[in-house]
């Protein structure tokens, strides 16, 4: 099966959620998956239902405690630059037939990761592999390299009228 590189972008809701949805239906027909969060370093919902299938799916978190608020830290960093050097690694293994890079693209934009280097990435990436690329400010040179696109678009969202994210549904 050829797989594909597939950005989910744009600054509606759902772009990890597409994402996660995409890795539960690769681990129903058997693939292995390897999902990077990059600037995520807290509690998810998520976590807990990952690890029911640990045996298919490896995520890792590359991301403090907060998310990054104005000036990146060192540590972001430094994890931003581990979480890459183990993508790289899990795409090139031959062991997973899904990579998610969940906010690289935000990464990107914080100057913690380099544009080329997802280009590149996605052109080394072995023809088997399906490569997801998520979050806002998606670059132009990262959009032209991928094959399929969607941009989440917010319309109306609650958060408003000062919802906060609510644990199950947004965390």
């Amino acid at each position: 099966m050829k797989g594909y590189v597939q950005v989910y972008t744009g600054n509606g809701k759902g772009k990890t959620t597409a994402a996660l949805g995409l890795a539960l239906r690769a681990v129903g027909a058997g693939l292995k998956v390897f999902i990077a969060q990059f600037l995520k370093g807290m509690t998810y919902s998520e976590l807990s239902s990952i690890q029911r299938y640990s045996d298919l799916i490896t995520l890792k978190q590359y991301g403090a405690e907060c998310f990054v608020n104005g000036t990146p830290s060192d540590e972001d960093f430094r994890l931003s630059k581990l979480g890459f050097a183990e993508s790289r690694e899990a795409v090139l293994s031959g062991e997973y037939g899904l990579v998610i890079l969940d906010e690289a693209n935000v990464a990107v934009h914080f100057g913690l990761l380099k544009a080329e280097d997802l280009v590149e990435l996605m052109d080394i990436k072995p023809k088997t592999l399906e490569l997801v690329i998520t979050g806002r400010y998606a670059r132009p040179e990262v959009i032209e390299k991928a094959d399929l696109v969607t941009e989440m678009k917010e319309i109306k969202h609650y958060y408003t009228q000062g919802v906060q994210a609510r644990t199950g549904i947004e965390k």
